[in-house]
């Protein structure tokens, strides 16, 4: 097993690459992070080669993200109807690479815009599933999502910002499951992949939750948590820079 990224490369890797160009961007609006501290071994087996599980304070966690994409788009061309704007639900926990980069570990990606699953499942090698799923967001800020994949149960999710945190501070929880610009992907052909992102810390805030689902856990065959989440936090909305997969 590789050592453990540092704090310092923790650090660097929230740095805007200078020698690198944008491919896309896109805004995260109703960003939920729901997490529960899992056993490491737990994971370990269902990574690729190459990967490591990321731990803080020797846990692991499995995170649950609903969100909704806005204005996706490529670099020099405007947001396009059907494929720009769609909620997501994604699986996910934390890993790094051989090098010390920690990055996410994407179990499965939900999204309701076949094209954009189509597209991302080919060019970024992402466990991309289409959803039926909806979106609202009222004036108060309280949001509504809901996914449901065919033949599966739906899951619902609600919830609403409280009072803010600010942006996680270097070190702490808040910072190690939300401040993460590297994403790995295996291809078709089994070779492992690194892609960059780039955004400014998220501003955090308590979340109240008042509905919320398992089902990704069994639909990823995992045994569905007895306990609640371990970690709630909610992000309004950040500003994304999408950097293409390199070859690790």
């Amino acid at each position: 097993m590789s050592p453990k990224p540092t704090l310092e490369q923790r650090l660097a890797a929230t740095r805007r690459p200078n020698n690198r160009s944008v491919i896309m961007r896109q805004q995260w609006h109703s960003l939920l992070y729901l997490h529960w501290a899992v056993d490491p071994a737990l994971l370990t087996s269902r990574l690729p080669a190459g990967l490591s599980i990321d731990t803080f304070d020797g846990r692991a966690y499995l995170g649950i993200v609903p969100f909704y994409m806005h204005g996706l788009r490529p670099r020099f061309g405007p947001p396009a109807p059907g494929i720009s704007y769609f909620p997501e639900l994604n699986l996910r926990t934390y890993v790094y690479d051989t090098k010390g980069r920690p990055g996410v570990w994407f179990f499965s990606l939900d999204a309701d815009s076949r094209l954009s699953v189509c597209i991302a499942r080919r060019a970024f090698s992402l466990n991309y599933h289409y959803a039926r799923m909806r979106y609202r967001r009222s004036t108060s800020g309280h949001v509504r999502l809901t996914c449901q994949r065919p033949n599966q149960a739906e899951q619902r999710y609600a919830y609403r910002a409280r009072q803010s945190i600010g942006p996680a501070q270097p070190g702490s929880l808040a910072f190690f499951l939300t401040e993460r610009y590297y994403l790995f992907a295996k291809t078709k052909h089994g070779d492992l992949r690194i892609g960059q992102i780039y955004h400014t810390p998220h501003h955090l805030f308590d979340a109240d939750i008042s509905t919320y689902s398992k089902v990704l856990f069994k639909l990823n065959g995992f045994t569905e948590p007895k306990d609640d989440y371990t970690h709630a936090m909610l992000s309004p909305q950040v500003d994304v820079s999408i950097y293409s997969l390199q070859k690790i």
